[in-house]
């Protein structure tokens, strides 16, 4: 038995485990990115999926009609994407006329403070332009090649989705069969759980998507600041990456406020905007949104995002949350890792372990106590697994 080996053995063998497993990650992470996405949004879906059998209809069009809720989803939200970017691009000339003011101003600040002149200053940005362009060309061509993997990962989703739900008792049976009969209470308490944490997670972030939307770019509509629904939408969908995303938010926002404005006034106006309903969604709106049940802490998140990032790009660093989620759920419920899902989660002890001897151990009770001290929603056998 495994737990009978010495405690270092074990360890060594669960980070070789756990390397081994990233190294398959990374070397399929082309086939695993739609099959994750597909199992998150198959999730989703489950409450149509259901209302529909319940209505009596074929499972085969019950399928096809959540499927087709959720193209007619994402084709509203591309398509409304695509007509801010339009708008973005009408405007191109008064953009251009935009930037070169700001950059004869920044110039001449330049001058003012160093003793680069005029010439100096036009040569190097000539230089660095050569070789942004050399840059941009080299990207271009790998965005050709990643723009067919794309089309690949959006024609993979819905198959696998597809597959998801018709093939979903199946799957149970395998996932139970997978383990022996003594675990299986723990195995349908688990699978409790992920639904409702992942349901939870997804649909929150898809309310979150519209009110930061509405609330963001109708704020910054009403002072008069240019591609305000765009800057609303762009700041939304990125700030669906934990930490990275808001960063990233901020800076397109600002460079689209300063391409659009010849006035520095905006610019201001925009952060002061992003940062109010920023807090507003972090401390307000998401909590009672999403909920409380499991909690990741910011040291996981932020490590998790970074790994996603490097071995899926975008798409990685979305679905970095929820597996987190999903895999601290598992680990919860096992006897060998559950130190690991100790390590994802954010039940802080307020004793350190060196002077507290109880907050040592992995008991139900000192689980409870945590759960009640960092205010998490505590969850247990009592739900129930929806049917079907």
């Amino acid at each position: 038995m495994l737990k009978d080996l010495p405690v270092t053995v074990r360890r060594s063998i669960e980070v070789m485990g756990l390397f081994f497993l990233g190294w398959l990650v990374v070397l399929g992470k082309d086939m695993l990115a739609p099959l994750f996405m597909a199992f998150f949004l198959s999730i989703m879906l489950l409450p149509i999926f259901r209302f529909l059998i319940k209505r009596r209809l074929p499972e085969m069009l019950a399928i096809g009609i959540s499927l087709l809720v959720l193209i007619v989803a994402v084709s509203g939200i591309l398509w409304f994407f695509s007509f801010q970017i339009a708008n973005l691009v009408s405007d191109f000339p008064t953009i251009q006329k935009n930037v070169m003011t700001h950059l004869h101003a920044l110039s001449a600040w330049i001058e003012d403070i160093s003793p680069l002149s005029t010439e100096e200053q036009t040569s190097f940005l000539s230089e660095q332009s050569s070789r942004l362009l050399s840059y941009a060309g080299n990207l271009l061509s790998g965005a050709a090649l990643s723009l067919t993997g794309i089309f690949v990962f959006l024609g993979l989703v819905p198959i696998y989705i597809f597959l998801f739900l018709f093939y979903k008792n199946l799957l149970l049976r395998f996932v139970f069969l997978w383990f022996p009969k003594a675990n299986h209470e723990k195995v349908q308490e688990a699978m409790r759980e992920m639904e409702v944490i992942i349901k939870s997670y997804l649909f929150g972030l898809l309310i979150q998507v519209s009110y930061m939307t509405v609330l963001l770019g109708g704020i910054l509509m009403i002072i008069g600041i240019k591609h305000a629904l765009l800057i609303g939408v762009i700041f939304a969908f990125l700030n669906l990456i934990p930490y990275v995303g808001a960063l990233l938010g901020n800076i397109i926002g600002v460079l689209l406020t300063l391409a659009s404005s010849s006035e520095l006034w905006p610019i201001v106006t925009v952060l002061g905007v992003i940062a109010a309903v920023q807090f507003l969604d972090n401390n307000i709106l998401m909590p009672r949104i999403v909920g409380s049940k499991v909690k990741i802490n910011a040291l996981a998140t932020i490590v998790g995002v970074i790994v996603g990032g490097e071995i899926a790009g975008v798409i990685g660093m979305f679905l970095s949350l929820p597996i987190i989620a999903v895999l601290k759920i598992i680990f919860d419920r096992t006897e060998l890792f559950k130190q690991w899902g100790v390590l994802f989660g954010d039940e802080r002890p307020e004793r350190s372990p060196m002077v507290d001897r109880s907050m040592r151990q992995n008991s139900k009770e000192v689980k409870r106590q945590l759960e009640h001290e960092n205010k998490i929603e505590p969850t247990g056998p009592d739900g129930k697994m929806p049917q079907g």
